[in-house]
């Protein structure tokens, strides 16, 4: 979506407020300062422009590096807090332009980060472009503008049914590759909360590892004594979630896949259907999972589309 630039009132504000103070002292009284004497060839030192705000993060990255899918964000990280008065100054001056138009909106995440999602997912095989107009912001003349271009990729949305125990992989609506699976066993309560199953909801890939560590200390279990203790080498590992869930090679256990869930909260699949999604996997694909009672949590990972359109719309500070 592209935003339409505005004369801000803190703009005009500032214009109104540079004419010169000795203007207004009567002339009668304005004596003539005596003439300062620069020697030749000094230098002459220009006051550097201020700069009050800048990027220090853009996520995803460019399209040169990476292709992205179809439900990615783009993710805004500031150097330094933005007040809540001047959010919607600062808001107005990011600007998305896809090449295949659809609507969007910003949502302050923090003080300093502030995300885009759109109201339906991108269209693939397309460029979006987005910039920040900082110069622009009233007092930050001295900042550099910024600007990135995204590759969208192809669409891939996967169905994960944790009671069929089956994913399927759909791209560009057609239906790639259906994969047996085991999801989270359930049985260890945190805080009300069952962290063994999987969460059920609208994740997006957020990264992925050929091979993965991974360990049983995001429980507090670090004693190779301890029988629930493990330290696993997994291999086609993409992650899913901030909440240390994947989607992944089973570590052995292959007579579970498509019969029984039986993870710590994991998607577990075949050899070969664990590595074909990896292949695939860009960040910011879809994954919709369903069958469990534990809700994926909007702000856990990349998980935004878990909001609906207006829920999400007023996190924008315009």
């Amino acid at each position: 979506m592209k935003r339409v630039t505005r004369m801000l009132p803190a703009m005009v504000a500032l214009v109104a407020a540079t004419a010169c103070a000795a203007e207004s002292v009567p002339a009668s009284r304005v004596q003539a300062a005596p003439a300062i004497q620069v020697p030749a060839g000094a230098a002459v030192i220009v006051p550097a422009k201020k700069v009050k705000l800048g990027i220090a993060d853009i996520t995803p990255m460019g399209e040169k590096a990476e292709k992205v899918g179809v439900g990615f964000p783009i993710i805004v990280t500031f150097d330094r807090d933005v007040k809540a008065k001047d959010r919607a100054d600062v808001e107005a001056l990011l600007e998305v332009t896809p090449e295949k138009p659809v609507e969007g909106a910003w949502r302050w995440v923090s003080a300093r980060k502030v995300i885009y999602r759109t109201k339906t997912y991108w269209k693939p095989y397309q460029k979006v472009l987005f910039t920040a107009r900082l110069s622009e912001l009233p007092g930050n003349t001295g900042a550099k503008d910024v600007s990135r271009r995204f590759a969208v990729g192809a669409q891939h949305i996967s169905v994960v049914n944790t009671r069929s125990h089956t994913m399927k992989v759909y791209r560009n609506g057609k239906l790639a590759k259906k994969i047996p699976i085991s999801a989270g066993k359930g049985g260890l309560t945190r805080n009300g909360v069952d962290v063994y199953l999987t969460t059920s909801g609208v994740h997006l890939t957020m990264g992925k590892k050929a091979v993965e560590t991974m360990t049983s200390s995001w429980m507090g279990v670090t004693d190779p004594k301890d029988p629930r203790y493990y330290k696993e080498q997994i291999p086609w590992a993409v992650r899913i979630s901030d909440s240390g869930e994947y989607v992944h090679q089973s570590a052995g256990y292959y007579h579970f896949l498509g019969r029984s869930n039986q993870s710590h909260g994991c998607v577990r699949a075949t050899p070969a259907g664990a590595k074909y999604f990896y292949t695939i996997a860009q960040r910011g694909d879809v994954v919709k999972i369903t069958g469990t009672k534990r809700k994926l949590q909007w702000n856990n990972g990349w998980s935004y589309w878990q909001l609906n359109w207006t829920q999400w719309k007023k996190g924008s500070a315009l």
